[in-house]
């Protein structure tokens, strides 16, 4: 009986470690926003962030693949106010979890859902106490080039479900949303598996 146990086992096990996967660092910026902010007299303009972290990509077959990311994400947005900017920054770890289909010359497209948590915030002397929520939802989708050395490069559009303001202040309104375009280099090893 316990031999019989121990094939699917060993099987299994073997399968597991003939995965086809490949192991990736990326770097670049983000162009984020708030979309929603509705704030009496008050402009919003793009703010410039910084993106990196890894990835794994686990191959399925020769075009699909579904790729985990851990990445730290600087985002926010330059509000102006009666002549006042102030530039609110929220930075993230950001998990998002891509489908991926790779065309046969390298250009792939992705999309998944991404969940960000909160690691340090400066709202420029903001009279609120925490600006940002410590969870946020999101939906990504992009695309981009990926070379069979493992040099790429990509674009990427952050789309936010949840809103973003964790405070009760009858000036400001906390509903409002992360809007991150991302353009990134990449580089993976383990690419004579893919």
């Amino acid at each position: 009986m316990k031999k019989l146990l121990v094939i699917p086992l060993l099987a299994l096990c073997s399968s597991l470690f003939a995965q086809k996967f490949q192991f990736g660092l990326k770097g670049g910026v983000n162009i984020s926003n708030f979309s929603g902010l509705n704030w009496e007299n008050a402009d919003t303009k793009a703010r410039v962030g910084f993106l990196g972290g890894a990835f794994i990509n686990f191959m399925l077959g020769d075009n699909f693949s579904i790729t985990p990311e851990a990445l730290f994400s600087s985002q926010g947005a330059k509000v102006s106010q009666a002549g006042n900017e102030q530039n609110l920054k929220v930075s993230y770890v950001s998990v998002p979890v891509l489908a991926k289909y790779r065309f046969n010359g390298g250009f792939y497209i992705e999309a998944g859902p991404q969940v960000s948590f909160k690691v340090n915030e400066n709202t420029d002397n903001l009279p609120i106490d925490a600006f940002a929520r410590n969870l946020d939802l999101a939906i990504d989708a992009g695309l981009g080039y990926h070379s069979d050395m493992g040099l790429g490069i990509g674009a990427r559009y952050v789309a936010g479900l949840s809103k973003v303001g964790d405070f009760d202040s009858g000036t400001f309104d906390p509903d409002f949303k992360n809007d991150v375009a991302q353009i990134f280099v990449f580089y993976t090893l383990f690419n004579n598996r893919k």
